[in-house]
């Protein structure tokens, strides 16, 4: 059972003085150093509507989870936000954002992921990286050190960094575990990022 990170979502810091907030202070600054990402996906959503989900509905999150990232939800609550100008979803868990739907796949956001870390499906990528991945870049070989052995290519993945363990951004891995550690080659497609639109989304 994976545990539970302590405190609210809106905790989630890195530690000031630290390197990790030390990289990451530019970029949530707006300081990308000439590094331009793609446009972000979440840009231009809005609420649709807002519903508690079924127990049946949060039973298939709970259980997708577990099997995916080897996290156990452990909530009162969970409400589906629908969003337009995008193709994902949120679930608020006790009313924080730690759910999104990536087209029909439910996965931690950026937010959630740090709440409840993951243990499985996670790739891990060096102090080089970091800056990159936190400004919504695809993840390359040389910057990974380390991805769990059973992720297959299409899976959705968390990225984290490797000194701290903190989750910088989710991805769409492009091949598997196996091979994404090397010298050349892009493996993760950026989906959601530390600093994007949803990370900063709050309704």
């Amino acid at each position: 059972m994976a545990t539970r990170w302590a405190g609210s979502i809106a905790d989630v810091h890195f530690e000031e003085g630290s390197g990790i907030h030390q990289q990451l202070t530019p970029l949530l600054a707006g300081q990308t150093g000439g590094f331009m990402p793609e446009s972000d996906p979440f840009a231009d959503m809005q609420v649709k509507s807002r519903h508690h989900l079924r127990s049946d509905e949060v039973r298939e999150i709970e259980t997708a989870l577990e099997t995916t990232v080897g996290v156990e939800l452990d909530a009162d609550t969970y409400e589906l936000v629908e969003l337009e100008g995008t193709e994902f979803d949120l679930v608020l868990v006790d009313g924080e954002p730690v759910v999104v739907y990536v087209g029909d796949e439910p996965f931690l956001t950026v937010q959630g992921a740090n709440a409840y870390p993951p243990t499985d499906a996670v790739v891990t990528v060096d102090a080089g990286a970091v800056s990159f991945v936190s400004s919504g870049a695809d993840v390359m070989r040389p910057g990974i050190v380390e991805a769990d052995g059973d992720i297959e290519s299409g899976d959705l993945v968390a990225i984290a960094e490797e000194t701290h363990g903190k989750v910088l951004a989710i991805g769409r891995a492009k091949t598997t575990g196996d091979d994404m550690v090397g010298d050349s080659g892009k493996v993760v497609e950026s989906v959601h990022h530390v600093g994007d639109d949803l990370f900063e989304f709050s309704v």
